[in-house]
């Protein structure tokens, strides 16, 4: 059952398998640079933006020596503005500490910032064809579809024992890459198996939310050095409250400086 399972899958990816510029390479801080890319993000909106980011910092050490600043500058618009900052903060730990070289296990990776059991899984496998058991939605979609038709509320802590069993161990980064591929096709004929999942939950509305204050603070000051939140709010149409709120969290993550309501990026380590 296991290889008919395992050729079904791989036959698929032979006939059907997508080609994205990040499955060319097998240089980890590419790789990277897409994995934390594409963390809530979708793949349209990711391709020409990590084009555009290889090509301004090629190389980690290119990223570890930008400032802040020009970081979010090119990031902006793929949102989600703090995963720019723990990809520059694991950048710096690679060149400052590691002599520009990458960890090569998903457990030494974990180390480096922002950088969780899934993402350190997925370099690890597609970096350097380790064998890892990890699991994201278009592979959760998958296994719920082919094992789960019956279930509602499957644990992840389930699909892994089953990613585990099943898993094509002579290449593990196209059995992976196959793997994502025939989940994603399956959203696009099959309800969402991932409504199955015991951890399924709706994305909040972007309009109107914090989140989407955030986001304007940050495209506001990629265009300026300082700005108040008084005049950010006037020139969104946002209210004061909500950006002050977003402005409050974008500080406590380091993303932005904050005095007497005045915000600026800073360009620490410069």
């Amino acid at each position: 059952q296991i290889r008919e399972f395992q050729r079904t899958i791989l036959s698929y990816f032979n006939e059907h398998g997508r080609s994205f510029p990040w499955r060319g390479t097998q240089d980890p801080y590419e790789i990277l640079c897409s994995e934390i890319m594409l963390q809530q993000t979708q793949t349209e909106r990711v391709v020409p933006k990590y084009i555009a980011w290889i090509e301004e910092f090629p190389t980690v050490e290119s990223l570890a020596k930008a400032t802040f600043a020009d970081v979010l500058t090119l990031w902006s618009g793929l949102g989600y503005n703090r995963r720019a900052k723990f990809l520059h903060d694991a950048c710096k730990t690679v060149v400052e500490e590691l002599n520009g070289v990458f960890p090569s296990t998903a457990s030494e990776l974990q180390k480096l910032s922002g950088v969780g059991p899934y993402t350190s899984c997925a370099v690890s496998t597609f970096a350097f064809n380790n064998v890892e058991v990890f699991i994201e939605t278009n592979i959760r979609s998958l296994y719920i579809f082919f094992f789960y038709k019956d279930a509602h509320t499957v644990l992840d802590s389930e699909l892994m024992s089953l990613i585990k069993q099943t898993l094509y161990k002579d290449d593990p980064r196209t059995w992976y890459y196959a793997l994502m591929d025939y989940g994603a096709e399956l959203k696009k004929k099959v309800k969402n198996p991932n409504r199955k999942s015991a951890h399924y939950t709706k994305q909040s509305k972007f309009e109107g939310s914090i989140r989407q204050a955030r986001g304007v603070i940050i495209k506001q000051l990629t265009n300026a050095n300082k700005l108040s939140l008084t005049s950010i709010a006037e020139n969104e149409s946002i209210d004061f409250e909500r950006i002050l709120k977003a402005s409050q969290s974008l500080v406590k993550e380091g993303i932005i400086c904050e005095k007497n309501n005045i915000v600026y990026i800073d360009n620490y380590g410069k």
